[in-house]
């Protein structure tokens, strides 16, 4: 080893020419997961150290359409050294003929216990002091949507307020979740003669707690859990006091960290190809080594050093990169997250960036430096390296590496079927892309004897050749235009679902708190209205499925959806006229037994229900076990109303309860139906389907513009391999251009040969992009989306149209050196 270390450092000191792919390849892959590792971290500490503020307090107590008892707050005052109580609901802002929904939080005089709530001008307090109507703030976006100005009035349900501040920023809006609507912050004592929180209506409570100094949250925790066993409560602290926004980092980040992964695949590429044309230039050196008596375990020895050296120079470089970018922008990061974040330098991030830049640099550099181990002397002086495997134990360390690389992904990134998908894919996709580049080849080869064409002809023999870069061009770029095909056929997929499915399936409004003795009147309204089509309506209650069969429901049967948090429940005596049963039977319409329940079909089967099982459902406090007496099909696809649960009358005869109803109306009649409701019931919340499924689409937009950001950080290095290959073929070129001048070819069609090369190897790599691409969107949209999959033409164009720019300016920037050069300079040195 002495002796190959003394030969490596000698050859170093040649300098990094040649290796520049090399290095940018490792560098930008090492700095993407870097910096993304960088910024999750920090949130991840902001929400650890800000817990509290997030929270809105040490500790919170949450409870579904009710108040506390006396009991409970009597409680929960007794351990708090301060407690504030915060109402949280949807309702209308009327202003004119303006009928928009918001988000009403309703807080007292001890809101905020931490933190404080940022306004364009003033504070909070102030904003809320009542004139002579009491006063409210709202967020600047729904103010200029009504068009309203600081001291301009508004209604929700019959109550004026006057509006006095704009919100810029709540420092417990992370632990709110997703909202369909802007916030308003009122008092809740100013809301007692609106309508909007009688008996029965869609209102959360949550009850902020400042606690001692040494407090035990988990002791604390037991003790209400177990003092209120059956009223409903749900109590959260500081220590994980946004599990939905860390667990959204955690897996977006996750996401994007694979996704950088198969950049580093694709720089994994150019690794390979970088570490080949080195060895080649290095011919004339192995070559005088053998011959001297070096064995091929030297040589192996001598070059593996030297490629260890520039990894640790490169993954240096990349981390380098990734851990200056998020400092140097940790104002802009901070503030453009709503949520916060603690830019600073942690270890774990650069740990893990520094374990995949090294697992797949050594991955990907093991293949062509094996290969030259079994060249003999005479082979080499012949030039270039040759084909073949490589030895057993060299495959075999490539299948350790993969597999350290795969393992690693999976415990570092916290989702194994993501990670072992993600792997799977990225290996499928370069299968399908050597396999493609093989196909081109052979193909091309074919064709190039049967043109007529000069240039064509010569493009095509080009791309046949034994040492053409058809390979390293394909799956270098292919792989980028592949996860962006993917995007692209995925976001015109569900924008045309949207678009196809709302207008004719969708109703234009779900109204909600109805009270019961509205409900004939605002049916004989809808029912006047020669625009409405069609209404339906039922009454609704929420619960929390707590049991199944008397055992804890998530343990029973997990996270599931139907679990994680409250449900709509209805009731009906009788079976409802479009309601199929796939098994069991509907109770008698004068039911009067113990309680039964006929539940979802598809979502009973996710939980492993069956008939005659026993669900405990917390309703406003009340436990109810019921029995499954059916299980009945239910679409929520068509964004109608839809229930999992419907229980039997009696169940919950005497329960507070309001109505729902969905309306289905032609949509030029939606704004002047939204104001006769509004005028005639001022407690009614209307929630327009569109606009709800807009902001849906916002969000999955966003994920979709990251996702497309780094599939374009892959394509980028996919671009920076593309320049290497055009780099290392230039004297190749350089001698064919020189052959071809000889024989009495133009420049122009020597460029013209070159360009075509380069875009019929762009348009390979385009079109089978386009195919796994199309294969990927097919899978999420009928797998994860259950939705029809149509193959969108605009996007996969302009990918194949991608492919061929990339090549041809990758190409064209190497091009000058070969047209220049006379011939006879470049054939005298080949004597």
């Amino acid at each position: 080893m002495s002796l190959a270390w003394r030969i490596a450092r000698a050859e170093l000191r040649g300098g990094l020419r040649g290796f520049w792919v090399f290095l940018a390849c490792l560098a930008l892959g090492v700095a993407a997961i870097a910096g993304v590792g960088m910024v999750r971290s920090a949130i991840e500490a902001g929400l650890q150290d800000q817990g509290a503020v997030l929270l809105g307090g040490d500790a919170q107590v949450e409870f579904t359409y009710r108040f506390a008892t006396p009991e409970e707050r009597a409680f929960l005052d007794q351990i708090a050294v301060k407690t504030s109580e915060i109402v949280d609901f949807r309702s209308m802002v009327v202003a004119g003929d303006a009928h928009v929904l918001t988000q009403v939080k309703a807080v007292d005089d001890n809101y905020p216990l931490l933190g404080a709530v940022q306004l364009e001008s003033g504070d909070l307090a102030t904003a809320l002091t009542p004139t002579d109507t009491p006063g409210a703030v709202m967020d600047g976006v729904l103010a200029d949507q009504i068009g309203l100005r600081i001291g301009d009035r508004f209604k929700l349900g019959s109550q004026d307020f006057t509006l006095q501040g704009r919100i810029l920023r709540e420092p417990d809006s992370a632990t709110g979740g997703f909202a369909l609507a802007p916030r308003t912050i009122v008092k809740t004592q100013a809301l007692a003669q609106s309508g909007l929180l009688e008996p029965g209506t869609l209102f959360d409570s949550s009850y902020r707690l400042l606690l001692p100094l040494n407090a035990d949250l988990a002791a604390l925790q037991v003790e209400a859990e177990a003092k209120f066993r059956d009223s409903g409560l749900r109590w959260s602290d500081r220590r994980q006091a946004a599990p939905g926004v860390a667990r959204f980092v955690e897996r977006i980040s996750a996401f994007l960290i694979l996704v950088g992964l198969a950049g580093l695949a694709v720089g994994g590429v150019g690794v390979a190809a970088a570490v080949r044309s080195y060895l080649e230039v290095k011919i004339a050196t192995i070559a005088t080594l053998r011959t001297l008596g070096a064995t091929g375990g030297l040589i192996f020895q001598t070059y593996l050093i030297q490629i260890a050296v520039l990894v640790g120079f490169g993954v240096a470089l990349g981390l380098i990169l990734g851990i200056a970018v998020p400092l140097a922008l940790a104002g802009p990061i901070q503030s453009a997250l709503p949520f916060p974040a603690q830019i600073a330098l942690y270890p774990r991030p650069i740990i893990e960036a520094a374990f995949y830049g090294t697992t797949s640099a050594f991955l990907f550099a093991l293949w062509p430096l094996a290969r030259s181990e079994q060249i003999r002397a005479a082979a080499l002086y012949r030039g270039g390296l040759a084909g073949g495997w490589p030895r057993a134990r060299y495959a075999l360390a490539m299948l350790a590496l993969a597999a350290l690389l795969v393992g690693g992904a999976v415990w570092l990134s916290g989702t194994a079927n993501l990670a072992l998908g993600t792997a799977g894919g990225v290996i499928g996709a370069l299968i399908v892309l050597a396999l493609a580049a093989w196909g081109l080849a052979r193909l091309a080869r074919r064709l190039a004897r049967g043109s007529r064409s000069v240039a064509m002809r010569l493009a095509l023999a080009s791309i046949g050749a034994p040492r053409a870069e058809t390979m390293q061009v394909v799956l270098a770029l292919g792989l980028g235009l592949t996860v962006l095909a993917a995007v692209g056929q995925i976001d015109s997929n569900l924008r045309a679902a949207i678009s196809r499915d709302l207008p004719t399936r969708a109703p234009s409004f779900f109204f909600v708190d109805i009270q019961p003795d509205q409900i004939d009147g605002f049916r004989a309204k809808l029912a006047a209205n020669p625009a409405v089509t069609k209404v339906e309506s039922a009454p609704m209650l929420r619960g929390i499925v707590t049991k199944i069969n008397g055992q804890d429901a998530r343990k029973v049967a997990g996270e599931h959806w139907v679990l994680a948090g409250d449900r709509g429940i209805t009731y009906a005596a009788t079976q409802p006229a479009n309601t199929k049963l796939t098994a069991g039977a509907w109770w008698p319409a004068d039911y009067q037994g113990p309680p039964q329940v006929a539940f979802a079909a598809e979502e009973a089967e996710e939980l492993g229900l069956k008939l005659g099982d026993q669900l405990t459902i917390n309703i406003l406090g009340r436990d109810i076990t019921a029995t499954i007496a059916s299980l009945r099909v239910v679409d929520f696809s068509n964004a109608g109303m839809g229930f999992v649960m419907t229980l039997d009358p009696a169940a919950v005869a005497g329960a507070p309860h309001t109505e729902i109803a969905t309306v289905y109306a032609d949509p030029g009649a939606e704004a002047a139906i939204l104001r006769e409701i509004a005028t005639a019931y001022p407690n009614i919340t209307a929630i327009s389907v569109k606009a709800a499924i807009g902001r849906v689409t916002e969000a999955l937009t966003a994920i979709a513009q990251a996702t497309t950001i780094a599939a374009m950080a892959t394509l980028l290095t996919g671009f920076v391999v593309l320049i290497g290959a055009a780099a290392s073929g230039e004297r190749a070129r350089v001698y064919e251009a020189a052959v071809l001048k000889v024989l009495g070819a133009s420049r122009a069609r020597i460029l013209l040969s070159f360009a075509l090369r380069a875009a019929l190897m762009g348009a390979a790599a385009g079109i089978v992009a386009i195919i796994a691409g199309g294969i990927a969107g097919w899978a999420v949209m009928y797998f994860v989306m259950d939705s029809p999959y149509s193959f969108e033409p605009a996007s996969a164009l302009s990918i194949v149209l991608g492919g061929i720019g990339a090549t041809l300016l990758a190409s064209l920037i190497f091009v000058l050196r070969p047209l220049a050069t006379r011939p006879a300079q470049v054939l005298r040195a080949q004597e």
